[in-house]
């Protein structure tokens, strides 16, 4: 402390040249460090009265609102066609999305996707326009196959064999349950027997109007974890199958087997409701295979999972109403009007 007092007159001069004041004393020259005079905090009661602060306003600026205001069908030449006002709605490829004649419910189900959007920037949204989607996607298949390319097609039956490898119906639980805690003491049917009573329906009535004298085997053996391959033929045969769908049909199998994790009961949702497989159908029957049915056979062991260990909220709900919506999604693409 002497040390600093004895260098003060010596700071002096370098501080008059700068224009600071100095002054006697040690704390006095603490103001060469803060140059301007402290003010204290002044603390407010917290009764005080007044209006309340307002609150933050947004950091972003808001979506643009949409810019049509209505939305209405139109008979074309070469089908139907959605209007935003007088815009026609285009793919992204910035074709005319044109609906075949034969479907004018699906016209009407795109019109009333867009009729419920709230501004422009969800048309990016693909989950908002389900319809637009995969009916862009058939469209780009019809495409192609205009044009005699087939890159589409090619993509769409390798993803599909794929899914037959594990795919869920044929990817049962081991005979022997693990014995959880908690489980009543009661004999109830295994996840297994619930799976085995759920696919054997499908897989009949595949193999008898659509692919007959083909096998298929269980991926998975009895207490096995490994995937088993199908046979060769089998392949051969659901590949040529797959190959020979219509652009419409394709697209549904695409999206039914994705949602299902199952090419198995993608066709049968196909089958069961395309215009072009009318004739599998006997005359005037009623339709016994439809989003609920594929939903339940797909399904088999989350709904296991949920009745061992309780459901997870906006998980497992979510899903099974996105399960739907996937499948009803199809149904609306393939079905139609036609004779």
């Amino acid at each position: 402390m002497k040390a600093f007092q004895r260098a003060i007159p010596a700071l002096r001069p370098f501080c008059l040249d700068r224009g600071f004041p100095v002054q006697q004393g040690l704390h006095r020259h603490a103001r060469l460090v803060h140059s301007s005079t402290t003010k204290a905090a002044v603390a407010h009661p917290v009764n005080v009265s007044g209006p309340p602060p307002k609150p933050p306003g947004p950091t972003a600026s808001p979506l643009r609102k949409r810019f049509w205001k209505d939305v209405h069908v139109k008979e074309a030449a070469g089908g139907h066609q959605i209007y935003l006002d007088s815009r026609p709605v285009r793919t992204p490829e910035k074709k005319i999305l044109t609906v075949p004649s034969s479907k004018p419910h699906l016209a009407h189900a795109i019109a009333l996707e867009w009729d419920l959007l709230k501004t422009a920037q969800h048309a990016t949204k693909y989950h908002l326009i389900p319809m637009t989607s995969i009916t862009g996607r058939a469209e780009d298949i019809a495409a192609e196959d205009a044009k005699g390319v087939t890159t589409i097609r090619d993509e769409i039956t390798r993803m599909m064999l794929r899914y037959l490898e594990t795919d869920t119906l044929l990817s049962w639980a081991p005979e022997k349950e693990p014995d959880y805690v908690g489980r009543s003491e009661e004999k109830r049917e295994t996840l297994r027997e619930k799976q085995i009573k759920a696919a054997q329906p499908i897989i009949s009535s595949l193999v008898s109007t659509v692919w007959p004298g083909v096998e298929l085997k269980p991926t998975l053996d009895a207490n096995s974890i490994m995937p088993l391959p199908q046979p060769q033929q089998t392949i051969d045969v659901i590949r040529g199958w797959l190959s020979s769908l219509s652009p419409y049909d394709l697209a549904g199998v695409e999206r039914a087997g994705i949602a299902t994790k199952s090419l198995l009961v993608g066709a049968r949702v196909v089958i069961e409701w395309s215009e072009n497989f009318r004739h599998l159908r006997p005359s005037g029957a009623s339709r016994t295979f439809g989003i609920e049915e594929a939903a339940h056979a797909s399904s088999l062991e989350v709904r296991w999972q949920i009745e061992n260990w309780g459901e997870v909220e906006d998980t497992h709900d979510v899903e099974r109403e996105d399960l739907r919506r996937q499948l009803g999604s199809v149904i609306l693409l393939v079905s139609g009007c036609s004779s």
